[in-house]
This record gives C-alpha cells, sequence and structure tokens, in this order.
C-alpha cells in the first residue's frame, strides 16, 4: 500500500465523507474524541456530520459523557463505552502505571513508591472528596491535604501547592468522577451510579483500546499504538490484538484487523475538503512521516505549543488554518502548501462559514497564503 491509499481509507473510516447521522454513530466517538483546545471536540464534528452542529450537539446528548482518560486528555465517550474505557486504563503492573505518567514519570519515580500504588491512593482521594460538582482547583486543593507530600509540586502561577497534574488526571476516571462538559474552569462532578473503584487489570478492554486505535489510523506499527494509548511497548506487546492482517506500507510492516481488509483496498474517492481541529483524530495518528512526508511542513503541522488545525483536500493535509475572532466575527488564515485549485479553495471557505457558524460568530473572513 502506498500513503495515498492508506489516507483515503482514513478518511473513510473517519467519518470525513459526512454518512454519519449523529456523533453517536462516529467511529471517532466510540473510540474517545478529545477535546483538549480550542473547541476540538466540536470542530471534530463539524468536520463529519452534516447539517447544523452546534455547542448543544454535545452538551445536550446525554448519550455522551466527557472525562478524563486517553493520555490524561479529556475526551468525550459514548456513556455505555466509558466503563469498559476506564477498566482499559487500569494499570497492567507498576511500568504500565508510571508509563502512563508521561511528562511526570520522574516525579513519580522519584517518591520511591510503587506507581500503581501511587494511581489508586490519588483516585481513593479524589472519589472521597468529589461528592458534587467541585472546580478543578477545589478538587486539588482538598485532595493535596491527604495525600503524602511527594505527590505534589508547587505551582508559581497559582501560589499554591498542588497535587501532580498527570497523576490527578489518570487517577480521576478510576476514582468514578467525570469532567463537566462545557464548564469553565474545569469542574469535577461523580459519575451517576458509579460502582467501586476497580484495581484488577481488564488486558481486554485494553485491547479494545488498541483495536479503536488500529481500525482508524491503521495500518500501525505497536510502538505507534503504545504512543496513542499513553503507555510503554512493552505494555501493548502483552495486549496486542490478535485479530489482524499485516501490511507493508511504503515498505515497512504495519498491522490492522483483518475485519478492515476489504475497506483498505478499496477506499472511496477521497474527494472531501475539510478544516480538521488541532488535535483531530486523524491528525492523532502517531505516524507524522507518513501524514507529512516534508519534515518543514510537519514543523508547521505540529508544534511545540499552538498547533494549527489542518485543511484535508485532494486526499491529504494540503495546508494549515487558525482563527481569530473579535466581536461577531471570526478571521481565518489560511496557509496552502502549494498552490490550490479555485474550486478547492472555494470548498475550504465554505468549511470556513461551518465553522465560524458553530463556534457562533456571525461573519467570517477567509485570508488565503500565499
Amino acid at each position: 500500500m502506498d500513503r495515498r491509499q492508506v489516507l483515503a481509507y482514513r478518511i473513510a473510516e473517519h467519518g470525513l465523507h459526512r454518512t454519519g447521522r449523529d456523533a453517536a454513530e462516529l467511529a471517532v466517538v466510540r473510540a474517545g474524541l478529545q477535546d483538549s483546545m480550542r473547541e476540538t471536540a466540536l470542530l471534530g464534528l463539524v468536520a463529519r456530520l452534516d447539517g447544523d452542529v452546534t455547542p448543544s450537539t454535545l452538551l445536550d446528548d446525554e448519550r455522551l459523557v466527557l472525562a478524563w482518560t486517553l493520555r490524561g486528555a479529556p475526551h468525550y465517550h459514548l456513556r455505555t463505552d466509558l466503563p469498559e474505557v476506564v477498566r482499559a486504563l487500569v494499570p497492567l503492573d507498576d511500568a504500565d502505571a508510571l508509563a502512563r505518567m508521561l511528562w511526570q514519570r520522574k516525579e513519580i519515580a522519584a517518591t520511591g513508591l510503587a506507581a500503581t500504588e501511587v494511581v489508586f491512593t490519588a483516585a481513593a482521594a479524589i472519589r472521597k472528596v468529589v461528592k458534587e460538582p467541585m472546580t478543578k482547583g477545589a478538587v486539588s486543593a482538598a485532595v493535596t491535604k491527604v495525600l503524602p507530600p511527594s505527590l505534589s509540586r508547587w505551582c508559581r502561577p497559582c501560589g499554591a501547592t498542588h497535587i501532580q497534574e498527570q497523576l490527578m488526571r489518570i487517577a480521576t476516571p478510576h476514582a468514578g468522577v467525570r469532567l463537566v462538559a462545557g464548564a469553565s474552569p474545569a469542574t469535577l462532578a461523580p459519575l451517576e451510579g458509579r460502582g467501586r473503584l476497580r484495581k484488577t487489570p481488564d488486558p481486554a478492554a485494553a485491547t479494545a483500546v488498541l483495536e479503536h486505535y488500529l481500525r482508524l489510523n491503521g495500518p500501525a506499527s505497536p510502538g505507534e499504538a503504545a504512543e496513542y494509548a499513553g503507555t510503554a511497548r512493552a505494555v501493548v506487546d502483552r495486549t496486542w490484538p490478535a485479530d489482524l492482517a499485516s501490511v507493508q506500507v511504503d515498505g515497512k510492516v504495519r498491522y490492522l484487523p483483518a475485519s478492515r481488509m476489504a475497506a483498505l483496498e478499496n477506499p472511496p474517492e477521497p474527494a472531501v475538503v475539510r478544516l480538521l481541529p488541532p488535535l483531530d483524530p486523524f491528525i492523532q495518528a502517531r505516524d507524522k512521516a507518513l501524514l507529512v512526508p516534508d519534515p518543514a511542513r510537519r514543523k508547521e503541522v505540529w508544534k511545540m505549543l499552538g498547533n494549527p488545525g489542518v485543511l484535508l483536500a485532494d486526499g491529504d493535509i494540503a495546508g494549515t488554518w487558525r482563527t481569530k475572532g473579535s466581536g461577531a466575527k471570526l478571521t481565518f488564515t489560511v496557509t496552502a502548501f502549494d498552490p490550490l485549485r479555485p474550486a478547492l479553495r472555494e470548498e475550504a471557505e465554505a468549511e470556513a462559514a461551518r465553522v465560524a457558524a458553530a463556534r457562533g460568530f456571525e461573519k467570517h473572513t477567509v485570508t488565503w497564503v500565499p
């Protein structure tokens, strides 16, 4: 398989042909739809659903729930799926628990405590504190008072000591606590009908997370799947799905659920133009060199801070986009990697109108660079 065919397959699997009727039907929601910055989840739906999409599409859908899950990032899930997702996040062992701390692994390792013990000690404390909706800051302050000092750090911007950020995010779903969608500042609340705190690993649930990734962003490698799941490659090797097909992609062996091979071999024409937001599931694929082969262009898509959205056109990532709001007007700046046909520009401008409407702006303009 070459990259163009793989991208055509992914465009279809991600629902970017707009064949889904509502959010609950989308495979990206079943896998977990991240909502971390600049209305990522809302704009992800704008790119995938036909008709009007507004904040109420997410906020008023009782089938959906927002929680810190994969990699400790906030994701929308189907409420019926969330128990399995939380079971998938139960560490298999201390190495898995420590790997899930990602950017705070060193701090947790330095405590000298078993990482699994750390996770569930924090989860028990959060569960005890959150009995009604509370701001993240209030929860952090209350939990920090009862946890060992080694699990906290001084926060200069707040002028206070807090529980380690990633530890709080990793522990919260195990505590039976969700995020309140649309709340600012971030607000936590107990999950309705939450059961007991579960400490027993569920390898089958962990495997299901990998299967979702391989379906959406496959063919992929175990290392790429591990990065997406937020754990170590050795952990993924223990929960790697069984019914996979191996595929050569640009000379590299990659894997896909065997049930999706026919779809990979005969994907529909990727004749769609979409404005995908930062952290959209399509660009959450970990094989960045396949998505954007040119190194200079990759640096424009994935930055250290403040990623732009991406322009999808002609079955490829064709550029980036940013917005700036002022009053009732939203200004788009779209940077094309290569000159685009007028018809593609018109379609991109129509997508900009959908984005502006979803965000509640009455007016918008589009500026092209170059």
